[in-house]
């Protein structure tokens, strides 16, 4: 799990492969309990790359419509497959990717 810029993550989705990217805040407390939930996803899908960017730092996430937070969205091969908005348990991570 890799904490970047908007900017850098653009780049990460093009190179293609699996991108979990989560849009979080740290004064944001959701995001906080979702934290170690997205460890485990990272340590158990080595497949997968996870990517946090931090939307106070970034502005520029509004292009991809991120209006709540905790966000996270699946990119396959450089498109997104799917996203959820909250808190949501592993098999739901699991699952955006399918």
């Amino acid at each position: 799990m890799q904490d970047v810029t908007f900017a850098e993550m653009k780049k990460k989705i093009e190179e293609g492969g699996q991108v979990l990217v989560d849009f979080w805040a740290p004064w944001c407390g959701p995001c906080r309990a979702m934290a170690p939930v997205l460890e485990k996803f990272s340590s158990q899908n080595d497949g997968v790359e996870v990517l946090k960017v931090n939307v106070d730092e970034n502005p520029d996430v509004a292009e991809l419509g991120i209006r709540s937070i905790p966000t996270l969205i699946a990119f396959a091969e450089g498109k997104e497959m799917d996203r959820a908005v909250g808190a949501v348990p592993a098999e739901k991570i699991r699952s955006l990717f399918s």
